[in-house]
């Protein structure tokens, strides 16, 4: 099958893949879902291994993905991870593939998964105080998280990555520390401004702690210096030399310096749906194509319709801005 890019009608082409492998996880973490839990997707409505595996192989070898990012919910609790991961990494060509985790599991599966073709992983960490990660997460699970970040280094799942996202009343603090932390222990450390995809819809634009804060606090202790131009590329992150290299730290303004003119990105939900943006209002399911025998062909034709009717943006630089229905849980970070 010849090879055709999901491009848009802005001229962006998704090269980046990024799937979700379930919704569920084992933290509850304030902004992103309610102490009880959700009301998790039945297990007929979730893509098996296989069809995971299928849809990855469309991507790469007939729409021009060249990475893969396995997310969640929490991708560690899906039992057939490592045999995903090892079938992706056999592919020709073989796809950059990544993990986006909460690290806990992480301690006892990344030597597994770098054996099976795992290249990287990103770890959410918001915090280094374990009482207030317990306050975010609902969980006492702190020293799980950065025993999984020692494992994924020492596999050498590298450039390891810890996303940090700062709140207001929590660890609105912690910038300075953190990046104290990331450096040494050879970490990249990257702060994501807090995104509107809590189940709760508590979200709220005042009182954010915006990327200008972040850099503001780091420079009280470190010395930044601007990447050159154009090493950014169609990355999300803005990034920085601290103290004149080696490290860096990056900062994801997805509110407030939004990056959507250079998305790469595609995504593909745990129940077989693509989504153009992470805060798409509409979904395209591939889900139903693929179990009625679609050929490749066809589950590619959909792709591509689904990626051309791509938004200039996300929406979330509008006041107005009314984010989706469903959380971060169900379709992938």
């Amino acid at each position: 099958m010849a090879r055709q890019m999901l491009i848009d009608t802005y001229g962006r082409v998704a090269t980046d893949l990024r799937v979700s492998l379930t919704d569920r996880c084992n933290l509850r973490c304030t902004y992103c879902m309610p102490e009880e839990g959700l009301s998790w997707l039945a297990k007929p409505d979730l893509l098996t291994d296989e069809e995971i595996v299928r849809l990855v192989r469309v991507a790469v070898t007939a729409l021009g993905v060249t990475e893969v990012r396995f997310t969640g919910g929490e991708p560690l609790l899906r039992p057939g991870l490592v045999g995903i991961v090892q079938e992706c990494a056999a592919l020709e060509p073989r796809p950059q593939l990544s993990l986006t985790t909460n690290g806990i599991g992480l301690g006892r599966t990344a030597a597994a998964l770098k054996e099976a073709g795992l290249d990287r992983v990103n770890v959410s960490l918001d915090t280094l105080r374990p009482e207030v990660f317990k306050t975010l997460t609902r969980r006492d699970r702190h020293k799980d998280v950065l025993a999984g970040l020692a494992a994924a280094h020492e596999a050498g799942l590298t450039p390891v990555k810890v996303n940090s996202v700062l709140m207001p009343g929590h660890n609105a603090d912690e910038a300075p520390d953190l990046l104290a932390w990331a450096v040494a222990h050879d970490y990249e450390l990257r702060f994501i401004e807090q995104m509107p995809l809590d189940a709760q819809h508590g979200w709220k634009r005042e009182g954010m702690i915006t990327a200008g804060d972040i850099l503001a606090s780091l420079r009280t202790r470190f010395t930044l210096t601007e990447e050159e131009a154009g090493e950014r590329g169609s990355a999300p992150a803005e990034r920085w030399l601290v103290d004149g290299g080696p490290h860096r730290v990056g900062v994801i303004g997805s509110v407030t310096r939004p990056f959507c003119a250079a998305c790469d990105r595609t995504r593909l939900t745990a129940d077989g749906q693509i989504r153009t943006c992470l805060f798409a209002s509409e979904e395209t399911d591939l889900r139903a194509a693929l179990r009625s025998d679609a050929g490749d062909e066809e589950l590619a034709r959909i792709w591509r319709q689904a990626m051309w009717g791509k938004k200039a943006g996300s929406g979330l630089d509008d006041p107005s801005f009314l984010q989706p229905q469903r959380p971060m849980s169900a379709i992938g970070g």
